[in-house]
């Protein structure tokens, strides 16, 4: 998937019209309809405001990966003293058979909170 499809799908995610998005980016209508169609790339300045304002990372937008989340996500409080950032360095720490624990144990907690919720 190129850059402009992202960006296309991302609109279209807000439901924004591409005059929308051109103001918000401060670009013209035909800028943001060149990205989409792959004829131009944002520059580096364009390219971390469109990761802003739809709270994506420039690495999402450059398809380096699949993970889409800002780093204020990462960033974020799960417990006192341990981000979501946190919890992924801490797994990568993790032999695979602790990590195939962690995940069964998450499945089971996944499921209980959706039996609770239904009943």
């Amino acid at each position: 998937m190129e850059i402009g499809q992202i960006l296309a799908e991302l609109r279209a995610e807000k439901g924004l019209y591409q005059k929308e998005l051109a103001a918000v980016l401060n670009v013209s209508t035909g800028t943001i309809s060149n990205y989409e169609n792959n004829i131009h790339a944002p520059d580096l300045d364009t390219l971390c405001r469109i990761a802003d304002y739809f709270g994506v990372t420039t690495d999402f937008l450059l398809r380096r990966t699949k993970y889409r989340h800002s780093l204020d996500t990462l960033n974020r409080q799960l417990i006192r003293d341990y981000t979501v950032a946190d919890m992924v360095n801490t797994t990568l720490e993790l032999s695979p058979r602790d990590i195939s624990s962690m995940m069964d144990f998450l499945d089971l907690l996944k499921r209980r909170s959706m039996s609770e919720s239904s009943g």
